[in-house]
């Protein structure tokens, strides 16, 4: 990393005022800070969560749902969101080295799954390119809700696959007198990271302030053995290099944020600032970094208990500016920005004909940019907004779902000496959704969604035309793409009695013309002697369909028993050959042991070997990720827990068949990490 750069950078997130005033709160004697003792402990069965607007609980979702918070949250941090879900029933990672890593759900990334924070889009630059970090960082955030399966009838097209929903809580939505806040830190790991992270809420019942900070330093990737695998050396001859070490892998990243609400009885109104910086290394390349920055404003408010035809009203807003430059030997290659706004406006009406539900209107404005030599892509404006609506009808202990979203989407691209030709595209993707919940008896229940999705085919998809590095590719988009269509059917039996649980689950998608991108055999002459295999964006019919599986067992007043499991099935249908990077058979358990102030845990996934590979593919082998946790919480006021995380106790090779780089960037070796965390 530049070091005069990197200078420059913390002097001037040190001067930003969010910092200054966050180090003012923490220097207050933690008495004046501190209203009551309190317990941050979550039933987060019963959590309302991302993907019903009613604010019913998970336990009561017909679409299936992971919630992540509290204590268990922060035991399961890493250094990206995607490797921090990793492991959660139907959820792996993109795991383009260490440092960005997006959540794969059921087979399915990129455009197919929305990651959104406090419910809006992140509009940063991740889906384009798998180099490309998410702008969220898991330090910060409260709480991460997964929804596993189509969820566009409320959040779009670019939710057929699911949503990841990371709250922060920014902006404070309940009253606070007093204050409350946590802080934690770590050190270790594969990547010897050093990372710490406080927030602060502070409020007089009327009006609340939240701060927080974070910043995360690693170092190259700790490896067992060569980054290269044994199958890619015997398919071309690469030579295995850098043994033990993963080279271009370390990172450097800080943020803060600073936010403001006005609670009342029956609502709140707020706003909040945050600004983020990432510095890491690009493993495709050895001499490549990015240097990311985002700013983001957001507003939120809600108001309930209105009289009329409308019970509650709720606003979510937020503006992004993002960017990030292609740093190669330290010089800038290629610059990348996006500027946008989205935001909903969301209404609960009164019951009618015991039918609740909501009524919302959604929409975005971004402007993305690609300036230098490797840009591949056009400058683009997309606009889309959408009007949806959702419903529940309560029938005794059942109930049933249903709604629909009518949308309107725009994407159009300028030329320049690069690219020559502008081209305007306009596509109505309108989705609809039918759910029942049918409860058996009192432990049993089942679940059933049946749903139609549209999705409007992104800028690269179809304007995409040049070499693409972290790839490897010429990729070639195509201007005459239709919206994407898929039909879906997801099902789920549940089990819950005497604080026992199982879950099994099955889902089958298939799409009328799944737009992905396809090696075509050609290969593109970029510069004299230099060619590169072209892969163009196609669309083509394709069947998606699997089964997860989840337990829990309470042995006695000490011991838990959990278990996990998923499977991923996915073929073109053209040519019943299967689709590229699908994640193998893997199952999972573990084993929870608490005594006083003591938790011991360990825990194992099996993932077993991948050869149901598509043309062009090298399979991959199985490994077995064995892991442990200790615990400890000091009998003090303040609920400190001291903890140690043992990672990889195999040393196996872990190598996700979902990564582009599984062949050259393999997971981190045995290590041990050390952390504490407090809350007050």
């Amino acid at each position: 990393m530049n070091t005069v750069k990197h200078t420059a950078r913390v002097a001037r997130l040190t001067l930003n005022p969010i910092w200054l005033a966050l180090t003012t709160a923490l220097a207050l004697p933690a008495t004046a800070l501190h209203a009551e003792e309190h317990s941050h402990t979550l039933d987060l069965d019963n959590v309302p969560v991302t993907g019903n607007p009613l604010g019913v609980a998970s336990d009561d979702m017909v679409v299936p749902v992971s919630v992540l918070g509290g204590r268990e949250l922060s035991l399961r941090r890493q250094g990206t969101l995607g490797e921090t879900l990793n492991g959660i029933p139907g959820v792996t990672a993109t795991q383009f080295g260490p440092n960005a890593s997006r959540p794969i759900i059921r087979g399915l990334d990129g455009e197919r799954v929305r990651i959104m924070q406090n419910g809006v889009g992140i509009l940063d630059a991740g889906s384009l390119s798998f180099d490309h970090a998410v702008a969220i960082d898991p330090l910060i955030i409260e709480q991460i809700d997964v929804v596993r399966g189509p969820a566009a009838l409320l959040y779009g097209g670019s939710a057929v696959g699911g949503v990841v929903n990371a709250i922060d809580h920014r902006i404070p939505k309940e009253s606070l007198n007093g204050a409350t806040g946590r802080a934690e830190a770590r050190f270790g790991g594969p990547d010897s990271t050093r990372n710490g992270a406080a927030v602060v809420d502070v409020g007089n019942g009327t009006f609340a302030i939240h701060a927080d900070v974070y910043t995360r330093e690693t170092s190259n990737l700790d490896i067992p053995g060569y980054a290269v695998s044994k199958r890619k050396a015997l398919a071309d001859g690469t030579a295995r290099t850098n043994n033990g070490k993963l080279g271009n892998s370390s990172a450097n990243a800080d943020g803060a944020a600073l936010g403001a609400a006005w609670t009342f009885d029956t609502g709140y109104l707020g706003i909040s600032y945050a600004n983020m910086n990432n510095n890491y290394g690009v493993v495709a390349e050895d001499n490549v970094r990015i240097d990311m920055d985002q700013q983001r404003w957001e507003m939120a408010g809600e108001v309930r208990e209105l009289r009329g035809p409308i019970q509650k009203l709720k606003l979510r807003m937020a503006h992004t500016d993002y960017q990030h430059v292609e740093l190669e030997d330290g010089e800038v290659g290629t610059t990348f920005k996006n500027r946008g706004m989205e935001g909903s406006l969301e209404a609960t009406h009164v019951p009618v004909a015991g039918i609740n539900g909501v009524v919302g209107y959604q929409f975005q404005n971004t402007r993305f940019q690609a300036l230098g030599e490797e840009a591949f892509v056009p400058n683009v404006v997309t606009q889309t907004q959408a009007l949806y609506v959702y419903e529940e009808l309560p029938i005794d202990k059942h109930k049933i779902t249903f709604g629909g979203r009518l949308g309107e989407t725009s994407v159009n691209s300028t030329a320049d000496d690069k690219f020559t030709q502008a081209f305007n595209n306009r596509f109505n993707p309108n989705s609809f959704a039918l759910g029942g919940l049918y409860t058996i008896d009192d432990a049993w229940s089942a679940t059933a969604n049946l749903s139609h999705n549209e999705r409007a085919p992104s800028y690269f998809e179809l304007y995409a035309n040049g070499e693409h590095v972290a790839t490897g590719q010429f990729e070639v988009g195509n201007v005459n793409l239709n919206k994407e269509v898929s039909n879906g059917i997801d099902a789920q039996l549940k089990w819950k009695a005497n604080g026992h649980s199982v879950t099994l689950g099955a889902y089958a998608t298939r799409f009328q013309n799944f737009i992905g991108l396809f090696n075509t055999g050609n290969v593109i002459e970029t510069e004299p002697g230099t060619f590169v295999p072209e892969a163009a964006f196609q669309a083509v019919p394709a069947m998606f369909k699997g089964l997860e599986l989840e337990g829990k067992f309470a042995l006695n007043d000490e011991w838990t028993l959990k278990m996990r499991g998923d499977y991923v099935h996915a073929k073109d249908t053209r040519n019943n050959e299967y689709l590229p990077r699908i994640s193998p058979l893997r199952l999972g358990g573990g084993l929870d042991y608490r005594l006083g102030n003591w938790n011991a845990r360990v825990d194992v996934l099996r993932a077993f070997k991948q050869n149901d590979v598509a043309e062009n593919e090298l399979k991959t082998d199985g490994y077995t990720n064995l892991s442990a946790l200790l615990a400890y919480k000091l009998p003090v006021k303040y609920h400190v827990e001291l903890f140690a995380k043992a990672n990889n106790l195999l040393n196996d090779e872990i190598r996700e068949h979902a990564s582009f780089l599984k062949d050259i960037s393999p997971a981190g070796s045995r290590s041990i990490l050390v952390g504490a965390r407090a809350d007050f």
